[in-house]
């Protein structure tokens, strides 16, 4: 058995049409342009190809980006001033703050600064509560955007096992408190492993849809995977660089053993990865559409 591929390239790629349209409805209807800004401070090399990419994709869909970007001495304070300017402009509807911010700065204080109706990355308290009642105004993008792959490639979770590798709440806690929900897309039983589990592999050998977010390279390996399983990856570490110069990449998973026995699995990258910025995206067209309620 090979796996199926599940390109979340090409997932992404629809989504983001289906949200042009929306994005044109809102300009045409309501004269209303979805305005995402965006602060970077310092220089981490993976931040700035991130925020590089946010802004393209802003250009791309008709979506107005503010970008600042800010030097590593930036003062706490500072970057609390910027982000009430921001919560108090009505041309903004998401306001996202690159992680990781330098050590002088409190994340969790930035974070909760941020005006949860315009949280479009779903980490603030309030929304990351009304995620877990199943009242969710904006979901994290990276689980919402494993939930919209197996939606999409038609691969039902109701009543199924799902492990997650990893308890990070950017992915871990999150997904699995996606998942869990009395849900389209959800209605799944969900198991989190974490470096504390006794046995990682006596769980993961018991999952029909296995999520890996355990921050290690190639963590996943074969005999750790249910024959007939899907693998959702979500993990991207650069291993060194390619011929032509590029950097080379990898997941979670031993992508080469695994696909010969699970039935569906996303590579890295073209998986996971893309559909970040789409739900990011799709938060701030819903954003949008809120104000107008």
């Amino acid at each position: 058995m090979t796996a199926k591929i599940l390109s979340g390239k090409d997932i992404a790629k629809d989504i983001r049409k289906e949200l042009k349209v929306e994005i044109e409805e809102l300009k045409e209807k309501h004269g209303i342009v979805p305005g995402l800004a965006v602060a970077l401070v310092g220089e981490d090399p993976a931040s700035q190809v991130y925020v590089g990419a946010k802004v393209k994709t802003c250009a791309r869909l008709g979506v107005n980006s503010i970008e600042k970007r800010l030097p590593e001495d930036t003062s706490e304070a500072d970057l609390l001033a910027l982000i009430d300017e921001w919560n108090k402009d009505d041309q903004v509807h998401g306001i996202l703050v690159q992680l990781p911010l330098p050590k002088h700065i409190d994340e969790q204080k930035i974070l909760v600064s941020i005006r949860p109706d315009k949280d479009v990355d779903g980490f603030h308290p309030t929304n990351v509560g009304k995620m877990l009642i199943g009242k969710p105004d904006f979901l994290p993008c990276t689980p919402h955007g494993c939930q919209q792959i197996l939606m999409r490639s038609g691969i039902e979770t109701e009543g199924k096992e799902v492990v997650v590798v990893g308890r990070s709440n950017i992915v871990g806690k999150p997904v699995a408190a996606i998942l869990v929900q009395k849900a389209k897309g959800a209605n799944a039983t969900v198991t989190i492993c974490h470096t504390r589990t006794k046995d990682i592999k006596e769980h993961t050998l018991r999952a029909e849809i296995l999520i890996a977010a355990a921050g290690v390279p190639k963590f996943i390996t074969a005999d750790m995977v249910k024959e007939g399983a899907v693998v959702i990856d979500v993990g991207v570490h650069r291993i060194g660089k390619t011929e032509s110069g590029k950097d080379k990449l990898c997941g979670d998973v031993d992508f080469e053993a695994v696909k010969e026995k699970a039935s569906a699995i996303t590579p890295v990258p073209g998986g996971v990865g893309p559909m970040t910025i789409t739900m990011l995206m799709m938060n701030t067209v819903r954003s949008a559409k809120l104000r107008i309620k």
